[in-house]
């Protein structure tokens, strides 16, 4: 759920093959920058960054979202990382790691590592990075994505040992790359609840590429390269970045046009990205992505849902189907996306090993059409009253401003032939991340950036029990495959479970697939060109000007 960047000495947006769907732009703007420019090798200009997104907490444990992800790329060291131009991962702050049995994983640390307050870095800071992930299990945390861990010791200063639930995890070298990894200072991060982002950054808790030297959450942070960053990606190539965050897209357009900043991403709706594209400042560039958009559908309160006063599971799973069978993707892509997305027949895009495509033969016309006489027979066999009366839910802040234009034609195409009233409605980002894990909402807009290059990425975070969606879907089978696909070396054999678990969650409908998203990168003339390639982090030390 992230975004990475790429090929050193380059701006890129390393969301990949099959990474993020996103904008990164670069402008001209003329110096300004962040904070102090002491950075060791960094000897480029400051930078300055422009976004919509929105950060939800720095604290890895409190968020599991791309504008919170894409602080603590900056900030925070992990085990493994994806170098520059590649979504594969290696040792970053560790020295190594390897299987020593096939459910146990050893990593050992680098020596001398510090935090920039001077506390030591120690394996006992990694366990407490990863306890306190699992403890605190956060709503809106990525503690999911530890699911098949068991235990975590620090027999020494610099060996860690990862006990795992199932033997030999092809995953788990990218899960320590991954959201739910970042390595926390234990002197300054509750070992058992958030910690408020003013102490994080009092706490001066960073051994990344860079330190942050101000910080007003959602509105500017400045930053700076840290002078004793001992990864794997090397030191910065500015001497420091601001990232400003806009409430409006148009204001992030318009400082665009002007060259008041040097690099945009998220979110710009298609039709000004249409229009930066006559621009002949900049320069549009694009690629396959991975970003998938769904509706998701909470078991308990949607329509006949588990804790409703009519509570009935076979007429839920109607309404689930029947909205299934009229949804029109290829209207979605083209007429609101203008072909910056692609239909989504499957919870894995086209493009990853082991994807699927179950919602197009099981729903609608068989062939990726939407059709209302079967939604209308699936409602009817099942004895389900119409119209429906369904609440939907939708974020315009964080899922860009097309959004508005994507639900009302959902809205749309939910009540053709009168079998749906769809009361739409919208929600200021901050507050739907705690209503939605609150069973606020019976029906929900969510996106999905991948925390790393594998289709297991795309189910496990979703439809592992207690998974980070808490829409009450519990499905032991689906369970069980998620955990020995983990451990299957057979890749033909893995594909095969990769496949089945789509096809029975297809079946139960637990989120409802639209949309997988293109890469577009608009650059200026004036920094190094775009690369868009296969890691799934939005980084800022690659960034320079010529």
């Amino acid at each position: 759920m992230s975004l990475h960047h790429s090929t050193r000495g380059r701006i890129g947006l390393a969301i990949g093959a099959f990474g993020a769907s996103a904008l990164l732009l670069a402008g001209c703007a003329g110096g300004g920058g962040g904070g102090s420019t002491d950075g060791g090798d960094a000897s480029g200009e400051p930078l300055i960054v422009g976004t919509t997104d929105k950060i939800t907490s720095i604290d890895p444990a409190g968020s599991y979202d791309n504008g919170s992800f894409a602080v603590m790329n900056q900030i925070y060291p992990f085990l493994f990382n994806s170098q520059y131009g590649t979504a594969d991962v290696t040792p970053d702050i560790a020295e190594s790691g390897e299987f020593t049995s096939p459910t146990e994983y050893t990593v050992k640390l680098k020596e001398g590592l510090k935090f920039a307050n001077g506390n030591d870095l120690t394996a006992s800071d990694v366990k407490f990075s990863f306890d306190r992930q699992v403890a605190i299990a956060d709503p809106n945390g990525p503690a999911s994505l530890l699911s098949g861990m068991e235990s975590v010791e620090a027999p020494d200063d610099t060996t860690v040992v990862f006990t795992l639930k199932s033997e030999n995890d092809q995953t788990w070298e990218q899960i320590l790359s991954s959201p739910a990894a970042p390595i926390v200072d234990e002197d300054v991060f509750s070992a058992d609840s958030v910690t408020p982002d003013n102490d994080i950054v009092e706490g001066k808790a960073f051994a990344g590429q860079y330190v942050i030297d101000s910080y007003k959450v959602n509105e500017l942070i400045s930053y700076s390269p840290y002078d004793d960053y001992q990864g794997a990606l090397g030191a910065p190539e500015n001497s420091g970045i601001s990232v400003k965050y806009y409430a409006d897209p148009s204001n992030l357009k318009l400082d665009i046009g002007n060259g008041d900043i040097d690099v945009a991403y998220r979110s710009l709706s298609a039709t000004d990205i249409e229009d930066l594209s006559k621009n002949d400042k900049v320069k549009v560039v694009d690629g396959p992505g991975g970003e998938t958009r769904y509706i998701v559908f909470n078991f308990n309160t949607m329509p006949y849902g588990a804790t409703t006063g009519e509570a009935d599971p076979a007429k839920a799973l109607a309404v689930r189907q029947a909205a299934a069978s009229l949804i029109d993707r290829d209207e979605l892509s083209n007429d609101v996306y203008k072909g910056t997305y692609s239909p989504l027949y499957s919870f894995v895009p086209q493009g990853l090993t082991g994807a699927a495509e179950p919602f197009k033969e099981l729903y609608g016309d068989g062939a990726g059409a939407p059709d209302v006489d079967k939604a209308k027979a699936t409602l009817e066999a099942a004895g389900v009253t119409t119209p429906v009366q369904l609440n939907l839910q939708y974020n315009g802040d964080h899922y860009g401003p097309s959004s508005a234009d994507e639900y009302a034609a959902v809205k749309t195409q939910l009540e053709e032939g009168g079998l749906f009233t769809v009361n739409l409605q919208q929600t200021e980002w901050v507050q739907y991340q705690k209503d939605r894990t609150a069973d606020a909402y019976p029906a929900y807009q969510l996106g999905w950036f991948p925390d790393y290059s594998d289709a297991s990425n795309f189910l496990v975070p979703f439809f592992v029990k207690d998974n980070f969606l808490a829409n009450h879907y519990d499905n032991p089978e689906v369970q069980e495959l998620l955990a020995t696909q983990a451990s299957e070396t057979d890749k033909g054999k893995r594909e095969e479970e990769l496949n089945k678990i789509q096809q029975l969650v297809a079946n139960d409908i637990s989120t409802l697939p639209l949309l997988q998203g293109t890469q577009i990168a608009i650059v200026g003339s004036d920094v190094d060109g775009a690369t868009l390639d296969g890691s799934f982090k939005f980084r800022y030390a690659p960034l320079n000007k010529q």
